[in-house]
């Protein structure tokens, strides 16, 4: 038992009290990748190469339909699998943490969960919550290579969503760290939840297991809209109801990027299921005239 105790301790102090995470601060001196000038240029960059890279193949592969990547996209899946369930478990713990160190600061106008949702006037990007955020930003860089993954699979078609999708995802990660936005806690720990269930499925699925009937990744992917739109809402209401919430200039971004996903998302999905319905009663027709065709040379080979 005091084994179990012990390894439990070693684990939470490295998710949530380690000097790292408790001093953690957003700035431009001791944080990589945080200025605008990155932001845009990497952003840029992962769009020029997504582009070059679709292009150059499209001409050059005319007759191809993929360029065979092994076991590449499995383990990309695996890594980030295994990386968003350790950012669920980091910010988990350390917003428990935090929620204990500085209750006394906020508990008369507050519960644990507002203040999740709604961060207090003037909280700065430092400590263990916006340690395991940066960490998520960072994460954004290793989850666009998907797009580059998609493009080699099929290199005629361009994954317009997805890159903006991953362009959209970027963008508000830094949006929480630079403004300290309200509700990006939740945020994070509703995606790296999904990202986990999600990468994990796809890894099965790329080593050779059967793929679910079930639209396990489309219905995922809705929740996981569903719930951030649900998070704004709810960062709007407490921020009338409880006198100010921070960063509500960066939330109007985002709640304009998010309503764009989720148009961007639903069009996708209503597409790719009347697209499939097609499929299927243009198949259960090409079958009812093989039937017919098959009883009539029947009929005729009798005769």
């Amino acid at each position: 038992m005091s084994l179990r105790i012990k390894f439990i301790q070693d684990i939470n102090f490295r998710l949530s009290e380690h000097p790292s995470i408790l001093y953690f601060r957003w700035s431009p001196a001791e944080s990589w990748g945080s200025t605008w000038l990155f932001l845009v240029t990497s952003i840029s960059a992962y769009i020029t190469i997504s582009a070059a890279l679709h292009i150059f193949l499209h001409h050059l592969l005319r007759r191809r339909h993929s360029v065979p990547v092994g076991p590449i996209p499995a383990l990309h899946s695996l890594t980030m699998s295994l990386l968003s369930a350790t950012i669920f478990a980091g910010i988990l713990s350390s917003s428990v943490a935090e929620i204990r160190d500085t209750r006394w600061f906020w508990r008369r106008s507050k519960t644990p969960f507002q203040w999740l949702l709604c961060f207090p006037l003037g909280t700065r990007p430092s400590g263990r919550v916006f340690f395991w955020s940066y960490i998520f930003y960072l994460s954004r860089f290793l989850h666009i290579f998907r797009t580059f993954f998609t493009i080699l699979k099929n290199p005629h078609k361009f994954p317009y969503f997805q890159i903006f999708n991953h362009s959209i995802l970027i963008c508000m990660s830094f949006l929480w760290l630079e403004f300290s936005q309200s509700f990006q806690v939740l945020a994070i720990l509703s995606m790296t939840l999904v990202f986990a269930m999600v990468y994990g499925y796809r890894f099965f699925t790329e080593i050779g297991f059967r793929k679910s009937y079930f639209p396990f990744v489309m219905f995922c992917q809705i929740v996981l809209v569903v719930m951030n739109m649900g998070w704004h809402v709810g960062v709007l209401v407490l921020h009338f109801w409880k006198g100010g919430c921070n960063g509500m200039g960066a939330w109007v971004f985002n709640t304009v990027l998010n309503s764009f996903v989720l148009l961007f998302v639903l069009n996708f999905y209503v597409k790719k299921c009347l697209s499939e319905r097609d499929f299927a009663a243009s198949r259960t027709e090409t079958k009812d005239t093989t039937s017919e065709i098959s009883y009539k040379l029947l009929t005729s080979n009798r005769s």
